[in-house]
Protein backbone atom coordinates (compact mmCIF):
# COMPACT_ATOMS: atom_id res chain seq x y z
CA UNK A 1 0.00 0.00 0.00
CA UNK A 2 1.93 3.40 -1.11
CA UNK A 3 1.41 6.11 1.25
CA UNK A 4 -1.26 7.86 0.18
CA UNK A 5 -4.21 5.18 -0.06
CA UNK A 6 -2.68 4.61 3.49
CA UNK A 7 -3.43 7.95 4.78
CA UNK A 8 -6.81 8.44 2.81
CA UNK A 9 -7.56 4.80 4.76
CA UNK A 10 -6.90 6.19 8.33
CA UNK A 11 -8.75 9.30 7.45
CA UNK A 12 -11.46 7.73 6.58
CA UNK A 13 -11.35 5.50 9.53
CA UNK A 14 -11.07 8.75 12.07
CA UNK A 15 -14.50 10.18 10.12
CA UNK A 16 -16.02 6.77 10.53
CA UNK A 17 -15.56 6.63 14.49
CA UNK A 18 -16.39 10.36 14.60
CA UNK A 19 -19.80 9.87 12.98
CA UNK A 20 -20.50 6.49 14.67
CA UNK A 21 -19.86 8.21 18.31
CA UNK A 22 -22.14 11.02 17.08
CA UNK A 23 -25.02 8.81 16.08
CA UNK A 24 -23.93 6.47 19.46
CA UNK A 25 -24.49 9.58 21.27
CA UNK A 26 -27.49 10.49 20.12
CA UNK A 27 -28.85 6.57 20.68
CA UNK A 28 -27.61 6.58 23.56
CA UNK A 29 -29.44 9.98 24.98
CA UNK A 30 -32.73 8.78 23.95
CA UNK A 31 -32.27 5.61 25.78
CA UNK A 32 -31.42 6.76 28.96
CA UNK A 33 -34.54 9.29 28.56
CA UNK A 34 -36.79 7.10 27.88
CA UNK A 35 -35.13 4.63 31.02
CA UNK A 36 -35.88 7.91 33.16
CA UNK A 37 -39.38 8.19 31.65
CA UNK A 38 -40.05 4.71 31.76
CA UNK A 39 -37.77 2.58 33.64
CA UNK A 40 -36.57 -0.55 32.06
CA UNK A 41 -39.71 -2.29 31.79
CA UNK A 42 -38.65 -3.45 28.74
CA UNK A 43 -36.45 -6.14 31.25
CA UNK A 44 -39.95 -7.89 31.35
CA UNK A 45 -39.43 -8.79 27.74
CA UNK A 46 -38.37 -12.01 26.40
CA UNK A 47 -35.32 -11.59 24.15
CA UNK A 48 -37.61 -13.24 21.37
CA UNK A 49 -39.87 -10.56 22.09
CA UNK A 50 -37.34 -8.01 21.25
CA UNK A 51 -36.64 -9.82 18.23
CA UNK A 52 -39.93 -9.42 17.01
CA UNK A 53 -40.02 -5.40 17.80
CA UNK A 54 -36.57 -5.29 15.81
CA UNK A 55 -38.62 -7.22 13.34
CA UNK A 56 -41.83 -4.51 13.59
CA UNK A 57 -38.98 -1.48 13.18
CA UNK A 58 -37.04 -2.83 9.77
CA UNK A 59 -40.02 -4.54 7.98
CA UNK A 60 -42.06 -0.56 8.93
CA UNK A 61 -39.09 0.68 7.31
CA UNK A 62 -38.83 -1.57 4.18
CA UNK A 63 -42.60 -0.87 3.59
CA UNK A 64 -42.18 2.85 3.69
CA UNK A 65 -39.13 2.56 1.26
CA UNK A 66 -40.91 0.17 -1.04
CA UNK A 67 -43.90 2.33 -1.09
CA UNK A 68 -42.16 5.55 -1.03
CA UNK A 69 -45.02 7.32 1.16
CA UNK A 70 -45.69 6.82 4.83
CA UNK A 71 -48.92 7.70 6.78
CA UNK A 72 -47.55 7.95 10.33
CA UNK A 73 -44.94 10.95 10.40
CA UNK A 74 -42.54 9.48 12.19
CA UNK A 75 -38.99 9.55 10.30
CA UNK A 76 -37.55 6.70 9.32
CA UNK A 77 -34.39 8.17 11.35
CA UNK A 78 -36.37 7.25 14.64
CA UNK A 79 -36.83 3.61 13.77
CA UNK A 80 -32.68 3.11 13.15
CA UNK A 81 -32.23 4.66 16.38
CA UNK A 82 -34.82 1.98 17.52
CA UNK A 83 -32.93 -1.05 15.86
CA UNK A 84 -29.65 -0.09 17.97
CA UNK A 85 -31.13 0.69 21.04
CA UNK A 86 -34.02 -2.48 20.86
CA UNK A 87 -30.71 -4.35 19.93
CA UNK A 88 -28.48 -3.11 22.47
CA UNK A 89 -31.48 -4.04 24.80
CA UNK A 90 -31.52 -7.56 23.74
CA UNK A 91 -27.93 -7.97 24.31
CA UNK A 92 -28.13 -6.47 28.30
CA UNK A 93 -31.21 -8.98 28.23
CA UNK A 94 -29.21 -12.02 27.17
CA UNK A 95 -26.49 -11.16 29.62
CA UNK A 96 -28.54 -10.39 32.61
CA UNK A 97 -29.53 -13.38 34.54
CA UNK A 98 -33.07 -14.36 36.76
CA UNK A 99 -31.80 -13.03 40.28
CA UNK A 100 -31.20 -9.73 38.58
CA UNK A 101 -34.13 -7.16 39.31
CA UNK A 102 -36.55 -6.07 36.42
CA UNK A 103 -36.29 -2.47 37.38
CA UNK A 104 -32.87 -0.94 37.29
CA UNK A 105 -31.42 2.44 38.33
CA UNK A 106 -30.56 4.47 35.00
CA UNK A 107 -26.95 4.43 36.60
CA UNK A 108 -26.87 1.01 36.81
CA UNK A 109 -28.42 -0.13 33.05
CA UNK A 110 -26.62 2.89 31.36
CA UNK A 111 -22.74 1.34 31.52
CA UNK A 112 -24.57 -2.22 30.14
CA UNK A 113 -26.28 -0.48 27.32
CA UNK A 114 -23.28 1.58 26.42
CA UNK A 115 -20.98 -1.67 27.13
CA UNK A 116 -23.11 -3.33 24.50
CA UNK A 117 -23.01 -0.72 21.82
CA UNK A 118 -19.20 0.02 22.25
CA UNK A 119 -18.58 -3.73 21.70
CA UNK A 120 -20.88 -3.61 18.40
CA UNK A 121 -18.19 -0.43 17.67
CA UNK A 122 -15.75 -2.60 18.28
CA UNK A 123 -16.63 -4.93 15.78
CA UNK A 124 -17.45 -2.51 13.19
CA UNK A 125 -13.71 -1.39 13.19
CA UNK A 126 -12.47 -4.85 12.69
CA UNK A 127 -14.69 -5.20 9.86
CA UNK A 128 -14.34 -2.44 8.42
CA UNK A 129 -10.58 -2.79 8.46
CA UNK A 130 -10.89 -5.46 6.33
CA UNK A 131 -13.75 -4.24 4.01
CA UNK A 132 -12.42 -1.22 3.29
CA UNK A 133 -15.24 1.39 3.93
CA UNK A 134 -17.68 -0.82 1.60
CA UNK A 135 -20.41 0.15 3.63
CA UNK A 136 -20.57 3.88 2.24
CA UNK A 137 -21.25 2.40 -1.12
CA UNK A 138 -24.15 0.84 0.14
CA UNK A 139 -27.98 2.10 -0.11
CA UNK A 140 -29.62 2.80 2.89
CA UNK A 141 -32.08 -0.18 1.67
CA UNK A 142 -29.82 -2.25 1.59
CA UNK A 143 -29.03 -1.95 5.04
CA UNK A 144 -32.84 -2.36 5.88
CA UNK A 145 -32.57 -6.14 3.96
CA UNK A 146 -29.47 -6.77 5.38
CA UNK A 147 -31.18 -5.82 9.17
CA UNK A 148 -34.54 -8.62 7.91
CA UNK A 149 -32.50 -11.13 6.76
CA UNK A 150 -30.20 -10.58 10.62
CA UNK A 151 -33.27 -11.16 12.28
CA UNK A 152 -34.53 -13.90 10.46
CA UNK A 153 -31.37 -15.69 10.84
CA UNK A 154 -31.87 -14.59 15.16
CA UNK A 155 -35.24 -15.72 14.74
CA UNK A 156 -34.02 -19.22 13.46
CA UNK A 157 -31.76 -19.79 15.92
CA UNK A 158 -34.18 -18.78 18.82
CA UNK A 159 -36.15 -21.81 17.24
CA UNK A 160 -33.27 -23.96 17.57
CA UNK A 161 -32.96 -23.08 21.58
CA UNK A 162 -29.95 -20.71 20.45
CA UNK A 163 -28.02 -23.52 18.93
CA UNK A 164 -25.86 -23.88 15.58
CA UNK A 165 -24.01 -25.40 14.07
CA UNK A 166 -21.31 -23.54 12.30
CA UNK A 167 -22.95 -19.96 12.21
CA UNK A 168 -22.38 -17.01 14.37
CA UNK A 169 -24.71 -16.81 17.32
CA UNK A 170 -27.97 -14.30 18.17
CA UNK A 171 -25.06 -11.77 19.39
CA UNK A 172 -23.15 -11.44 16.66
CA UNK A 173 -26.86 -10.87 14.78
CA UNK A 174 -27.35 -8.18 16.98
CA UNK A 175 -24.63 -6.81 17.24
CA UNK A 176 -24.26 -6.64 13.03
CA UNK A 177 -28.08 -5.30 13.29
CA UNK A 178 -26.41 -2.43 15.34
CA UNK A 179 -23.86 -1.44 12.93
CA UNK A 180 -25.98 -1.68 9.98
CA UNK A 181 -28.14 1.10 11.87
CA UNK A 182 -25.39 3.24 12.56
CA UNK A 183 -24.28 2.87 9.28
CA UNK A 184 -27.82 4.04 8.10
CA UNK A 185 -28.01 7.26 10.80
CA UNK A 186 -24.90 8.75 9.56
CA UNK A 187 -25.97 8.26 6.04
CA UNK A 188 -28.75 10.09 6.86
CA UNK A 189 -26.84 12.83 8.47
CA UNK A 190 -24.60 13.17 5.56
CA UNK A 191 -28.02 13.95 3.72
CA UNK A 192 -28.48 10.50 1.60
CA UNK A 193 -32.46 9.11 1.88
Amino acid sequence: MNRGKSNNYICDMQKTVRQYNKSMKRCTDLFIKKTKDYGTAWRILRPSSLTDQLYIKAARIRSIEEKGVQKVDDPLEGDFIGLVNYSAMALVQLKLDDKTPLEMKPKDIEPLFIGEIEKARDLMLKKNHDYGEAWREMRISSFTDLILQKLLRIKQIEGNSGKTIVSEGIEAGYQDIINYAMFALIKFDEGEE
